[in-house]
C-alpha cells in the first residue's frame, strides 16, 4: 500500500489525503514517523481541502501562531487601528519649563528610536526646554505577569526574548557595530546610549569573512555603570558585522535613550526615571499616533517579531474587555473570535500570541480554515502582504531562491527545538491559489530536515 501511495498522480493523491511523494520519501529517508507531520492544502476557491494528513492533531506551531494573532487583530481592530503615546505634565509649560514629564505608553509595538525622537521633538516645539522634575513612565495600559527575559531558553540578552511593556521603546535593543581598524576592532553602538560601558576585548585575525569559526562572545558584567564585554576574534576581511542585544533593563534603557536624545535636542534634564501614573487632572501636552496595524503586521510576520505580536495580543485584551490588557483577556478575545469564525477546535492554546512557547497548540485544519476564510474576506490584502515571500524577503528570503516557486509563495514560518512549521499561500504554475499548512513536531526537525520537508511540499504545491 505504501508503494502505491507514493506513485499516485497529483489528482489521485489529493483525493486520497496521502502525503506528496517527495515529502513521504524525505520522512522515510530520515526515519521520521509520518504521524509527526500535519499537512493541510486547500484551493482558495474550493469547498473542501485537497490534502488533509493528521490535520486535526493540535501541535506546537512555533512562530506560525503569529498568523492567528495577526488575523484576529486585523479583523477585530481593523487595519487602520493605531496605538497612542501621550505626554502629560502637572501644569502647562511655564517659560519653557515643566516639572515632571509623564510619558504614557499606549502599547505601540513599533515605537522605535526615530519615533521617540519625534515625540521629544514635539515637546521642544511646544517651547519646553527644561524638565525640572523626573521622567515618570506610565505603562499601565498593559498588566503583565512577573517574568524574566531568560525564562524561555536562558538567553536573556536575545532580542526575541524582550518582554512586552506598554512603554516599550526600540524593543530595548542595542546594535553593536563591529569594524576592523588600524588599532584592532572598532565598536560603535546604535542608538547612542551612554549609561553603560563597552569593554572591547576583540582581536583581529586572518581568514575569510565567514561566520563559521567565529568566536564572538557578548556578556554583561553587573558593575556601576553596567559593563558590556565583547570578546573573541574578528576576521580582518569583514568590513562590518552587527550584534543586536538587549543589554539594559527597561528603565535603564529608557532613561539612557531619553537623556541622550533630549540633550541632543537642546533640552535640560537632571532628574531620575521612575514608574507611576499620569495625574488625572494633569495637562495633556500632546499625543502621537503609531503606524497603523496594517503596516505593523508586516514586522510581526515578515520578520517574526515576538514582542510586537505579544503587544497585539495584550491590545486585543484591552479592547475586548477594557484596560489594562492582560494575557487572560487577550486569550479570551482570540478564543471568542475563533468560535465566531467557526474554526474553534479542542486543544487550541495560544499562550503569548507570538509562538515563543512550549505549550502553544493549534491544528493544521484550524490554521488552514482561518487562512481560507481570510483570503475570501476584506482583510485578504493586509494578511497576504504581511507574510514573507519565498526567495524575496523576511524569514523566507533565502528559501527557493532561483527556483520557479520563488516569489509565488507567501509563507509564515516557525522554528523551535523539535518544531518546524509553516502556513500561508502558494500560487501554482497554473494560476491556482492554495492555502498550505505544515506543522511538524519531532526531535531534530529544526536542524535542516524540517526545512527540506517544507520546501518539498511548497514545490509540489507550486507544480499543481
Amino acid at each position: 500500500m505504501a508503494a502505491l501511495i507514493l506513485t499516485l498522480p497529483h489528482h489521485a493523491l489529493a483525493q486520497s489525503g496521502a502525503l506528496p511523494e517527495a515529502v513521504a520519501r524525505l520522512l522515510e529517508k530520515h526515519r521520521i514517523p509520518t504521524g509527526s507531520l500535519s499537512v493541510y492544502v486547500r484551493d482558495v476557491s474550493a469547498n473542501k481541502p485537497l490534502v488533509q494528513v493528521h490535520a486535526e492533531v493540535a501541535r506546537n506551531p512555533a512562530s506560525v501562531m503569529k498568523v492567528v494573532t495577526t488575523l484576529a487583530g486585523l479583523d477585530l481592530l481593523g487595519p487602520s487601528y493605531v496605538w497612542t503615546t501621550r505626554a502629560y505634565a502637572r501644569t502647562a509649560p511655564n517659560k519653557g519649563e515643566i516639572g515632571d514629564l509623564f510619558f504614557v505608553g499606549g502599547g505601540d509595538p513599533f515605537f522605535v528610536t526615530e519615533r521617540f525622537w519625534l515625540f521629544l521633538r514635539q515637546l521642544r516645539d511646544l517651547g519646553v526646554a527644561n524638565i525640572r522634575g523626573d521622567l515618570v513612565v506610565d505603562r499601565s495600559f498593559f498588566r503583565t505577569a512577573k517574568a524574566q527575559p531568560g525564562d524561555f531558553d536562558k538567553r536573556p540578552l536575545r532580542v526575541y526574548n524582550v518582554l512586552p511593556d506598554a512603554s516599550l521603546i526600540n524593543f530595548h535593543a542595542t546594535r553593536f557595530i563591529l569594524r576592523p581598524s588600524p588599532n584592532g576592532v572598532a565598536i560603535s553602538i546604535d542608538p547612542p546610549i551612554d549609561n553603560f560601558v563597552v569593554d572591547n576585548q576583540l582581536r583581529l585575525r586572518d581568514g575569510p569573512c565567514k561566520r563559521r569559526g567565529w568566536k564572538l562572545k557578548l556578556s554583561v558584567v553587573e558593575t556601576t555603570p553596567r559593563r558590556v564585554r565583547i570578546a573573541g576574534t574578528y576576521p580582518k576581511r569583514c568590513p562590518k558585522h552587527e550584534l543586536t542585544r538587549a543589554v539594559l533593563t527597561p528603565a535603564a534603557y529608557t532613561k539612557g535613550l531619553f537623556t541622550g536624545l533630549w540633550r541632543e535636542l537642546g533640552g535640560k534634564f537632571s532628574g531620575q526615571l521612575r514608574y507611576g501614573s499620569a495625574p488625572r487632572d494633569g495637562s495633556l501636552l500632546f499625543e502621537q499616533a503609531s503606524q497603523p496595524l496594517a503596516l505593523q503586521a508586516r514586522g510581526m510576520n515578515k520578520f517574526s517579531n515576538n514582542v510586537m505580536t505579544r503587544h497585539l495580543l495584550l491590545t486585543l485584551g484591552a479592547e475586548h474587555a477594557g484596560p489594562p490588557g492582560t494575557l487572560k483577556k487577550g486569550r479570551a478575545a482570540i478564543e471568542a473570535w475563533l468560535r465566531k469564525e467557526g474554526v474553534w477546535a479542542s486543544g487550541f492554546r495560544i499562550d503569548n500570541g507570538a509562538g515563543l512557547s512550549r505549550i502553544a497548540r493549534i491544528s493544521a485544519r484550524t490554521l488552514g480554515e482561518l487562512l481560507w476564510k481570510a483570503y475570501r474576506s476584506p482583510r485578504m490584502p493586509e494578511i497576504v502582504s504581511s507574510l514573507p515571500i519565498a526567495g524575496v524577503d523576511g524569514s523566507m528570503r533565502y528559501r527557493l531562491q532561483g527556483e520557479a516557486g520563488a516569489g509565488r509563495a507567501h509563507i509564515k514560518t516557525g522554528l523551535l527545538n523539535g518544531v518546524r512549521a509553516m502556513a500561508g499561500y502558494v500560487l501554482t504554475q497554473t494560476g491556482r491559489r492554495l492555502v498550505v499548512v505544515s506543522l511538524h513536531n519531532h526531535p531534530g526537525v529544526d536542524r535542516g530536515v524540517g526545512t527540506q520537508v517544507q520546501d518539498a511540499l511548497l514545490r509540489w504545491a507550486h507544480n499543481l
